[in-house]
Order: structure tokens, then C-alpha cells, then sequence
């Protein structure tokens, strides 16, 4: 065919032709799998980018991103004309001329390079090419690609007919914004915005000439070029960029004597530096949509999504006010405590031998170092030698000088907590506080951490004794228990438990008063009465998911539960017997800003509503009743307007734990204290007590949110009953007036006992030591 073609220069460049089109017919169908992936029309149409989805508070607030590249894109119009002028000059001077190729450009670029003006050779349309379709990855090559120099000049030749593809789709505007939100920044920042934010915290639209000529500088060379790794090398590259907009008349040389002067000035105060609780936020929010995500096959990662959350800003950051001022105050009560002793104790009071060694055993640096020296003799050595660094205090951060094993034990001795509050009907979570300090502490102790729930539980036990048919009037005497049982090993044992005092006042005391004392004696009698197996029941059904011993102590917390399980079951009782399973997140807007999910609580009628009413009446006791152990919480400012609270505090054996569960009319909440390490603590009553350690917590959080009404949470009663109370329940106390609570239905007069008989003298300890 090609022979009747006389002219043997015409024929050959016939033949030149040909084999070029037959060439990229190969190339574009990957024949015989020898060229690798080619973008289809499809993908130049719709070109797929990993866009990191947003994360929101219910008022709108940002508070985090979820991205495998933070990548974030922005409008042309949203760039400033400083960002374009600094790329198109560095990056592709012949850009709005040519089609996406440009040969001139590649025989100048080699010339360039050698010069050392900086252009590079490929086009900016090029450049798009290969970030968006990831022309150079081992996906992308085909068989041919394995052989050196070969895979080059086929990948090259993809990329040009990628970047005249694009030319021919899209506009040169849509092209280069399209290339400023695909490029790597480095530090995993994608596309111009997220750079923008994460070097100079500001938007792309206001970025100035020398914050755009940093930026561009990077970008041949992400990791050199640096500002915040290697800001020698991103100075200089910076002037580069301003002599190439002299170059091409962006700027004059009285501006580029000017501006090549001036020193990088970062600002790095940007929105990722949020406050380490956000990233506890992110950890849960991201747990709570996995299964949505599977189901939904989307990856929050890459989606470009705006999840918005329940939570609260305004709430949540008066939480996390109130519990870095206590914090710092219980944490300076127990380095008081063990000041010039170590404070990792047994059961017994004394050291635990090796409790450094064994826990600097877990950490990586031990295994590095033990690979490193071969031997741990050499490796404690190592780790014993003092040097500066910086440690996290209540005061900031401190630069000390202090060894490796010192610092360890500065962390093991901190104490942490976990807040959570819940509206109870809606089941939306205003606040969750997983820890101190996210960087420090990843474990979330809102959802993740389970400790011993001690008196905190044993309203559980008397739930369990309203459903078996007892009222909060019915009275037990505080009397020495005796009670055997099998254990787990099949030996028959004998558990006699005691008061938090030590003491048994052999009074006969009503449901209400007992659980409002807290007293253990009571409190084992009704699970005995109930039965152990029905308590666990019982807490199983409103709200809790941790397994629970069935034993005779189960009514006191002797079982691990988690601050999330302990507030859905307080709410359950708050709302009218329904368990509301808490939801972190209300909804979710795709990449177009479209809602593609909603999420409501799902309810369940789990106890009787007249049980539950009953059971936030005896809550309010333990500040009603004399001697309850929530009356310190009369030292806040929480009780005008009539405004009602119940709550119970609650501490594990030798004061590991503290606690305290509180109720209002609108919102449940729950708050931890204790180390980590469960054998530091603290020594006594007078310091370690829930009511000492979580309670000021509860109390200094509502007082402030009470002061705004407009966040939704108000001063005021508990709801009245919506069903008739058929139990006795408004049974007196020593001096306290009987007054009966005004419902919307016929009391029978016969449920009251106006009798004061049996009953103890108030006490004068306003708060008794508990569990």
C-alpha cells in the first residue's frame, strides 16, 4: 500500500503516520496488556478525585476532617490571581497557548533545567494528567513498563494524549483549578485551600504574593521545599518563583527587591490545631458510621462529605473548660498525696517491683532500641538518660530535662476522665469529652474504657426491686448482712458486705433514703430480695452491654461499664422507661450539598413508665434526703427557680474510680476520674470520692450551662408522671416536711405514711463516705 506512494519522503512520513496512530490506538486499548491503563472518555469526563469529607458540630462549627488527602476543593474565583500568576509562570509560561502539549516548551524546559531557571518541561495540563489518573503508578503500566527507558516514553506519551483529551473537555480556568486542587503540598495537604490553611491559615483568596510564590515553590520539590521542614531551602525557592514573575512582568522589580526580602512568615495556627478532645470527636464519629459506610459502600475518607454531628460547640467547650480547671486541681491533690514516694501500689499498700520496667516493655522505642543494642541491659541504660524534650502539663507545655523512664511515669501518674451528656428523649449527644489530651492518650474513656461503676450502679438494684413490687417507702433495716453463694469456681463462699463508714445504724430506712445514703448493707439486702440474676437483667435492659458477673455484689458496681452505657441507662429512666439509643450524628450532605442520610434515635419501652418515674424520684433524693450523697452539689449555684437534680455518685474499691451520673429535666450526664493505671490513686474519702472527683465536675458544667438558657438546657421541675402512681413513694423523712408532688391524677391518700417512726435523726455529715 504504502509502495504507491512515489515520493520516498512523502511515503515515509505516510508511514510515520500510520504507525503513530496505530501506536496510540495500542496505547488507548491497552493491547495485549503491554501499555497499562489509559483514561476512558468516561473518566475524562468525570475525573475522580479523594475529596476529605468535613466534620461539623450541630451549630455548624468545623471541627475536623476525615481524608486519606486533605483535599478540599475551591472555585476558580475562590484563587487568588497571585496563586495562578506564581504557577503559570514557574510552572508553564506557554500555558493559555498551547493544547496541552507543549513541544516548544519541552525543548525550552531542557534548556531551562540547565540554566537553572526552574520551569519545568511538562505542561500544567500534563501535570493534571498525572495527579488525576495516576499515570505513573505500577496500576498503570503494563507489560512493556518493566523495561527501563521504555516505560518512560509510553507513560509520557499517555499523559499527552490525557492532557489533549482535558484540553479538548474542559477550559483552560476549569483546567488549572483543576490542577491547584489535585497537587500535593506536602504534609498530606491536597489542592491550594488545604494548603492555604495549613501554612498561612488563611483562605486561597486572600493568599498574597509571597504566601503564593512559597506554595508554588513547593511544588517542585514538596518535601525540600518545605517551609516547615526546611525553611532555608523554601526561602530560596521562593525567590526563584518571584525572579520567574519578574520574568514574565507578574511583578516589578521594585516589588521583587521588596518582597524577596521578606521572611516566609508562617502561621501555622490553623484549624487542625483544635483542641485534642476534637480528635477523640473524630475517633467516635467515625466508629458510630462504619456500619452505615459499609452498608452504604462509601468511604467517609475520600467522599467529599459534611457530616454533622449532635454535638453542642457552645456545650462542649464549656465542658471542656470546666474539666481542665478541675482536672488541674485533682491532679495536683494526687501528686500532693504521693510527692517523693511511688505512688503504683498493690492491693495491699505496697510497691509494685518492676511496674516502670514492665510498662516501658510495652512501648515501640523499647523494641527499636532492643534491636538497636541487642540487650536490655543496654536498652535501660539508654532509656535512663536524661535529655530535653517537652511533656504535657496543666500549666502547657513544659521543656524539662528528664530520661525516657521519667517521663513514663509523669504519664502513668495523670489522671484522666470521660465526659458524656445526653438528651434523653431525643437521644442526641450534646458533649463528649473522651480524655485529657488526645496527642497522649488515644484511648476514648467515653465509649472504650470500662472501670468499676460502683455506687453508680446500685439504682439498677432498685429498679429491680419497683418491678418486683416494692415502692420507695418500703423500708429495710441497715443491719450486718451475711450471704452465701457458689463462686465461680463451685466453692461455697461468704460475702458480708459493709457500709462505706463502717458503721450500721439498725435503722429502718426507706428505698429512697437507702439508695439517697448509699448504704451497701440496704443495698446488698434488695439484691439478695430481688435476685442477683434480676439485676443484671435489669441493667441489661435499659441500657447497659458490658458483660455483668450475676454475684451478690452486683448491686454495688463490682462489673465493668463504660460512661456511654451508664448515661443511655440513666436516660432510660429520664425517659419514661423508653431506652434511646444515643446518635452522634444527625446528617449527612454529599459532595454537591445534597442530604443523602438522616439518623434518629431508635426507642424502645424497656420498663414501666410508672417505674421510671419512680426511679427519677429517688435520684432526686440523694439531694433531698438527708445525707444523700449529692448534696455537695448544694455549693453550686444549680438550685433557684425550684430547679430540680438527681444524680448518685459512685467509687470503686481503694478510690481507683470516681463517678457521678446526673439528671435534669433536660439532659443526662456522666463523668470519669481515675488513672489509667488502675493502681495509682488516691489514699482516702477525703480525697478520692466520686463526690470529691466527679461530681464538682457535673456540678461546675451545669452551673455554667445553666447561665445559658439558650443552649436549650433550663432551670426547672423533672416532668410530672404521664401515668397514673399507683406506689407509695412521698413516704417523710427526719425533718423533713411532707409535701406531696402535684400530678395530674387522683392520689389514693392511703399510699402515704405520715408515720416518722423507725426513722434516724437528720444526720449532721452532709456527705457520708460511700462505696
Amino acid at each position: 500500500m504504502f509502495r504507491q506512494i512515489k515520493n520516498k519522503f512523502l511515503r515515509y512520513l505516510v508511514i510515520a503516520i500510520y504507525l503513530i496512530i496505530l501506536f496510540t490506538c495500542a496505547v488507548q486499548i491497552n493491547f495485549l496488556g503491554l501499555f497499562g491503563y489509559s483514561p476512558t472518555k468516561k473518566d475524562i469526563v468525570l475525573p475522580n478525585l479523594n475529596v476529605s469529607s468535613e466534620l461539623y458540630t450541630a451549630d455548624s462549627v468545623l471541627i475536623g476532617r476525615y481524608f486519606k488527602e486533605d483535599r478540599d476543593p475551591v472555585p476558580y474565583d475562590s484563587i487568588s490571581p497571585n496563586v495562578l500568576e506564581a504557577l503559570v509562570a514557574t510552572e508553564d509560561v506557554r500555558f493559555y497557548k498551547h493544547n496541552g502539549v507543549d513541544f516548544y516548551g519541552v525543548v525550552a524546559g531542557a534548556f531551562g533545567a540547565i540554566s537553572g531557571n526552574g520551569r519545568g518541561a511538562s505542561t500544567i495540563t500534563q501535570q493534571l494528567a498525572k495527579n488525576l489518573y495516576r499515570t505513573r503508578y505500577a496500576q498503570s503500566q503494563g507489560l512493556l513498563g518493566k523495561i527501563p527507558g521504555v516505560n518512560i516514553l509510553i507513560t509520557k506519551y499517555k499523559e499527552w494524549m490525557t492532557a489533549y483529551k482535558l484540553e479538548q473537555r474542559y477550559s483552560k480556568q476549569e483546567i488549572i483549578t483543576m490542577y491547584l486542587n489535585t497537587v500535593s503540598f506536602s504534609n498530606n495537604a491536597y489542592g491550594i485551600k488545604s494548603a492555604s490553611i495549613r501554612y498561612f491559615n488563611k483562605m486561597p483568596s486572600a493568599l498574597t504574593v509571597n504566601e503564593s510564590a512559597v506554595l508554588i515553590g513547593m511544588l517542585k520539590a514538596t518535601t525540600m521545599y518545605n517551609p516547615t521542614r526546611n525553611p532555608k531551602n523554601a526561602f530560596n525557592r521562593r525567590n526563584v518563583v518571584l525572579g520567574q514573575m519578574l520574568k514574565e512582568e507578574y511583578i516589578t522589580q521594585a516589588e521583587f527587591d521588596l518582597y524577596s526580602k521578606e521572611p516566609l512568615n508562617l502561621n501555622l495556627n490553623n484549624q487542625e490545631n483544635k483542641t485534642s478532645n476534637d480528635s477523640y470527636l473524630r475517633s467516635a464519629v467515625e466508629k458510630w458510621l462504619e456500619k452505615w459506610s459499609e452498608e452504604n459502600e462509601i468511604d467517609i475518607y475520600t467522599a467529599g462529605l459534611k457530616i454533622y454531628t449532635t454535638i453542642d460547640s457552645r456545650m462542649q467547650q464549656i465542658a471542656q473548660d470546666v474539666m481542665e480547671e478541675q482536672m488541674k486541681v485533682l491532679q495536683n491533690r494526687l501528686d500532693n498525696i504521693w510527692r517523693g514516694q511511688e505512688p503504683w501500689r498493690d492491693k495491699k499498700g505496697d510497691v509494685i517491683v518492676d511496674f516502670l520496667p514492665n510498662n516501658a516493655r510495652k512501648l515501640p522505642i523499647y523494641k527499636s532500641l532492643l534491636e538497636k543494642y541487642g540487650n536490655e541491659e543496654a536498652v535501660f541504660a539508654e532509656l535512663n538518660k536524661p535529655k530535653e524534650m517537652e511533656i504535657f502539663t496543666w500549666d502547657g507545655m513544659e521543656k524539662v530535662t528528664m530520661s525516657s523512664m521519667d517521663s513514663l511515669a509523669h504519664y502513668l501518674t495523670m489522671l484522666n476522665t470521660g465526659i458524656m451528656a445526653m438528651d434523653p428523649y431525643s437521644g442526641e449527644v450534646k458533649v463528649w469529652i473522651g480524655g485529657i489530651n488526645h496527642d497522649y492518650y488515644k484511648f476514648d474513656h467515653v465509649n472504650q474504657a470500662k472501670r468499676q461503676a460502683g455506687s453508680t450502679f446500685k439504682p439498677f438494684a432498685y429498679l429491680a426491686a419497683l418491678e418486683s413490687g416494692l415502692s420507695p417507702c418500703d423500708t429495710y433495716e441497715d443491719k450486718p448482712i451475711s450471704i452465701s453463694f457458689v463462686n465461680k469456681q463451685g466453692e461455697n463462699e461468704i460475702w458480708e458486705p459493709k457500709n462505706a463508714d463502717w458503721n450500721f445504724s439498725h435503722q429502718n430506712m426507706s428505698l429512697r433514703w437507702a439508695m439517697a445514703r448509699s448504704l451497701n448493707s440496704i443495698t446488698a439486702q434488695v439484691t439478695q430480695d430481688v435476685g442477683w440474676d434480676k439485676v443484671v437483667e435489669v441493667a441489661h435492659r435499659v441500657g447497659i452491654e458490658s458483660p455483668l458477673e450475676s454475684v451478690p455484689s452486683v448491686g454495688l458496681g463490682s462489673n465493668d461499664v463504660s460512661v456511654f452505657e451508664m448515661v443511655r441507662a440513666y436516660g432510660t429512666m429520664m425517659n419514661q422507661g423508653k431506652k434511646t439509643d444515643p446518635i452522634l450524628v444527625s446528617k449527612i450532605l454529599n459532595s454537591d450539598g445534597e442530604t443523602i442520610a438522616t439518623f434518629k434515635t431508635k426507642q424502645e419501652e424497656v420498663i414501666d413508665p410508672e417505674n421510671a418515674w419512680l426511679m427519677t424520684y429517688m435520684l432526686r433524693g440523694t439531694i433531698e434526703e438527708p445525707g444523700g450523697t449529692s448534696q455537695a452539689l448544694w455549693e453550686w449555684d444549680l438550685f433557684k427557680d425550684e430547679n430540680q437534680i438527681g444524680g448518685k455518685t459512685g467509687t470503686s474499691s481503694d478510690y481507683v474510680d470516681g463517678w457521678y451520673m446526673g439528671v435534669t429535666k433536660d439532659l443526662v450526664a456522666g463523668v470519669w476520674v481515675g488513672c489509667d493505671e488502675q493502681s495509682v490513686h488516691f489514699t482516702s474519702s477525703s480525697n478520692g470520692e466520686g463526690s470529691k472527683t466527679a461530681l464538682p465536675i457535673y456540678a461546675k458544667f451545669m452551673e455554667e450551662l445553666y447561665k445559658r438558657p439558650e443552649l436549650g438546657v433550663t432551670l426547672g421541675k423533672f416532668p410530672e408522671p404521664t401515668v397514673e402512681i399507683t406506689k407509695k413513694y412521698n413516704c417523710p423523712s427526719p425533718r423533713i416536711r411532707v409535701q406531696q408532688d402535684t400530678t395530674n391524677f387522683e392520689v389514693d391518700e392511703n399510699l402515704f405514711d405520715d408515720s416518722t417512726e423507725n426513722l434516724e435523726e437528720e444526720s449532721t455529715t452532709v456527705n457520708p463516705p460511700e462505696e
